[in-house]
């Protein structure tokens, strides 16, 4: 039958339960249907009875049709096909429920998850790329994104990938799939199954359900959602599209999408324990976040983020009133004469013993073969019980972020702390005491990400405006393409730490700060630079890390060159930074804002390596001629750049030494002269902010001082 949408028509045989067609031409795409276990017995979702509900637009430019059959075979068991698309995207979502109108269960007969989500071939197709969102990079401390080629003999050999995106490019036409879930490389929840005619296969691995997992009307099993795009044209132009996708319709959470520039006071913290013998939370008061707000809106930040340290104790997430005598509303009224929003610090996984959310909710104690976690000290505030998501306490929590949205006016909520394993208890939503202390944990660990996906989305449907991060500056941490279906990622703090780099670092007896890139200058903007190969398919708008306001000017500008690539975060010793440092931020940002969405839009394009002589990234929106090129050099010299797309007339140059020619076919020749290693700067787009009035940092390789 054809559904509404465009591109899709469902079959419901055992070989082909959907096509994806490509519109204007012959070729198409043949998804084979899942495959469960229910009741001990192997079931091919083989439908009959197939009825279409009503197309629905969606708040974000979505279009979103459920469809319903029977199995076949097991007239009692019933499959809802969710499709999600936007007209103008070749990326369809899709996610599948089963459900039971009597009692049924999945099962495992042979002891791990027995589920198929798809099959489909790439026989049509030559070349196989497996995107890799995921790996740890100790050197950098960091996530990033690594594409690796995938050879015929990995087919032939019946070799499997992580993902979560595989992509397929042959005869003029590129075939993306991915899933949309999270962990570390190389722990899989989900893996692609090769085989030697070509066919792939997404099956789980493990944690995906529990033994004996009931599945009727009131409590349906949901598959993770599924993603396939196919389109004329490279992998190259499939990137493309499918990051405009993540930009514009992977969330309904737009707000997540904005470019807002950010500020974090937790830096500052950890300099005021390291470098000045002091406590992390002396500075949370309110004095000095009064004096730190009026520098922020001079420099041109639009979110303030207060970390760890504002609340009176985890759980109940009340302000804490010895810090702040007049309450967080009358910073957040502060913040609103200043056109800023604020943002809040939060530990999701933490209750304080004392807290009404720990009394009330003691049954979701995450515990570890029966041993509770906890209590232990969170950040110099009162001890504290690690709570599971994966139960009723998901709830709490999600009610409690609406409070504060609603009380204090909190937009952005800054999550983190969470690991991705650490509970096996049989009491909560990941498995019964008639399953193993294994799967138990496997099952929370799976599913997790998803509650976290709950809370956030139950938040932005109250409070729209709503932003949440999570901190993934750690490893162990859910990374994938589920979360930011409802969020976006805070990528790097402050980098490596000592072990990191084989430095006999021992955190039990230093009296320095355990992080290797914390001084002004050009190293830790390289280490933060570096994750932006996501950039080519996630937009980096949605990986959020922090840049060093600290004077020199020159290191001042090559944090600003780096940041208005589209990770927009700024922390550091405001109360420090001179007038001119806070000048410049404020002119280099305000031209910044005037073509950010076009940034933001815009796919990168770059020349050199990330560190080298020299490194270029070019932003600039093709509809407009609207961006920024931003050029490194670690080598003082003469280097030319010609930008791989139009430009606009208009321009603002922000440094000395570079010229800029528009040429005849409306690109623009860059002459760059680093007399020392540094940063360049240039604008298309827009009004300058005022050249005259001295936006020309000093161009000077001296080394930093370390603040006293």
């Amino acid at each position: 039958m054809e559904t509404k949408l465009l591109k899709i028509e469902v079959i419901g045989s055992d070989q082909c339960l959907w096509r994806y067609h490509l519109e204007g031409k012959r070729a198409m795409v043949s998804v084979a249907p899942p495959v469960f276990e229910v009741n001990g017995r192997r079931r091919i979702a083989r439908l009959v009875g197939i009825e279409a509900g009503p197309v629905q637009r969606l708040a974000h430019g979505v279009f979103e049709q459920m469809l319903r059959g029977r199995f076949a075979d097991a007239p009692n068991l019933g499959l809802e096909i969710v499709f999600r698309a936007a007209p103008d995207s070749p990326v369809v979502r899709f996610q599948y429920r089963l459900a039971s109108g009597t009692g049924a269960y999945l099962t495992k007969r042979y002891g791990s998850d027995a589920l198929e989500y798809f099959r489909l071939s790439l026989a049509e197709f030559g070349e196989c790329r497996e995107i890799h969102l995921s790996e740890f990079d100790e050197s950098v401390h960091s996530f990033r994104l690594v594409e690796r080629d995938v050879p015929d003999r990995a087919f032939a050999n019946r070799l499997s990938l992580v993902g979560p995106i595989v992509v397929a490019e042959g005869a003029g036409l590129t075939l993306l799939v991915a899933y949309e879930h999270g962990a570390q490389v190389p722990d899989a929840f989900l893996r692609y199954h090769l085989a030697p005619d070509r066919e792939v296969t997404l099956r789980a691995v493990k944690g995906n359900y529990y033994q004996g997992q009931p599945i009727n009307c009131q409590r349906p099993f949901d598959t993770v959602w599924l993603q396939l795009a196919f389109a004329p044209g490279t992998a190259d132009d499939m990137a493309k599209a499918y990051r405009n996708f993540v930009l514009r319709y992977l969330s309904p959470n737009t707000a997540s999408r904005t470019p807002y520039i950010f500020y974090n006071t937790w830096c500052y913290q950890e300099r005021n324990k390291w470098w000045n013998g002091r406590t992390y939370l002396s500075s949370m008061n309110q004095d000095r976040i009064h004096a730190e707000i009026d520098i922020a809106h001079r420099m041109g930040i639009d979110v303030f983020v207060l970390d760890t340290g504002w609340y009176e104790k985890t759980g109940d997430w009340r302000e804490n009133r010895r810090f702040f005598p007049d309450g967080i509303r009358a910073l957040r009224d502060r913040l609103d004469r200043c056109g800023m929003k604020l943002g809040l610090w939060f530990s999701p996984l933490h209750a304080a013993v004392t807290s009404r959310a720990y009394r009330d909710h003691m049954d979701c104690v995450m515990s570890w073969d029966g041993k509770a976690h906890g209590p232990y000290g969170v950040w110099e505030t009162e001890e504290s019980y690690g709570m599971c998501l994966v139960s009723r306490y998901w709830e709490a929590f999600a009610d409690e972020l609406i409070r504060l949205a609603r009380e204090l006016g909190v937009t952005y909520f800054k999550w983190d702390a969470v690991g991705q394993y650490g509970c096996n208890s049989p009491d909560h939503e990941h498995g019964t005491a008639a399953n193993t202390p294994q799967e138990r944990a496997d099952c929370y660990a799976f599913e997790q990400v998803r509650y976290m996906g709950k809370i956030i989305d139950r938040l932005c449907r109250v409070c729209p405006e709503a932003i949440v991060d999570f901190d993934i500056t750690e490893g162990g941490r859910s990374v994938g393409l589920a979360f930011l279906a409802s969020g976006k990622y805070f990528l790097i703090n402050n980098g490596p730490y000592f072990p990191n780099l084989d430095h006999p670092y021992d955190w039990r007896t230093a009296t320095h700060w355990s992080n290797v890139y914390v001084y002004p200058g050009m190293a830790r903007a390289r280490v933060c630079r570096t994750p932006l190969d996501f950039d080519k398919w996630i937009p980096s708008v949605l990986f959020l890390t922090h840049y060093l306001p600290d004077d020199p000017a020159s290191s001042q500008f090559i944090n600003l060159a780096s940041l208005v690539l589209g990770q927009n975060g700024i922390w550091g010793d405001l109360l420090k930074v001179s007038a001119e440092g806070v000048a410049l931020h404020g002119r280099v940002l305000g031209a910044y804002k005037q073509v950010r969405d076009d940034i933001t839009a815009a796919s990168p394009v770059r020349a050199g390596m990330v560190g080298g002589s020299p490194e270029i990234h070019e932003k600039i929106n093709p509809a407009s001629g609207r961006g920024v090129v931003a050029a490194f050099a670690s080598a003082a010299g003469t280097y030319t750049y010609v930008t791989a797309r139009h430009v606009a007339r208009r321009q603002w140059a922000a440094t000395e030494g570079l010229t800029v020619k528009r040429i005849r076919d409306g690109r623009a020749r860059l002459e760059m002269k680093f007399a020392a290693p540094g940063a360049h700067l240039v604008f298309f787009g827009v009004t300058a902010p005022g050249r005259a009035q001295g936006c020309v940092p000093e161009q000077c390789g001296r080394r930093s001082q370390s603040p006293a």
